[in-house]
């Protein structure tokens, strides 16, 4: 194990996260963080030379498109089975004293 995390890193990481944490608690996050840092060195000894860096792995396209209504907002057919509307609005009993 390469990386080696301090008691004052785990306190001030707990502190971050609002976290509180036991002594055992801190000590098994403290060992799963160094395993992830291993990993990530690991992964560092890839040779990524030849390839391109990208934003996602998977093609993204414009998804973007014109903001047009095309079906109404259904508003007269919500409203039918309403038991008492007024103008475009369901009326209903009042919940809130005020």
């Amino acid at each position: 194990m390469a990386n080696v995390i301090s008691d004052e890193t785990m306190e001030y990481v707990g502190i971050l996260a609002k976290l509180e944490l036991s002594d055992e608690e801190k000590e098994a996050a403290k060992k799963d963080m160094e395993s992830m840092l291993d990993y990530i060195d690991k992964l560092n000894e890839l040779d990524t030379s030849r390839v391109e860096p990208m934003s996602h792995v998977f093609p993204v396209k414009n998804v973007f498109r014109e903001d047009v209504v095309v079906n109404g907002d259904g508003g007269e057919e919500t409203l039918a089975n309403a038991p008492e509307r007024r103008d475009r609005a369901f009326v209903v009993p009042k919940t809130v004293e005020g």
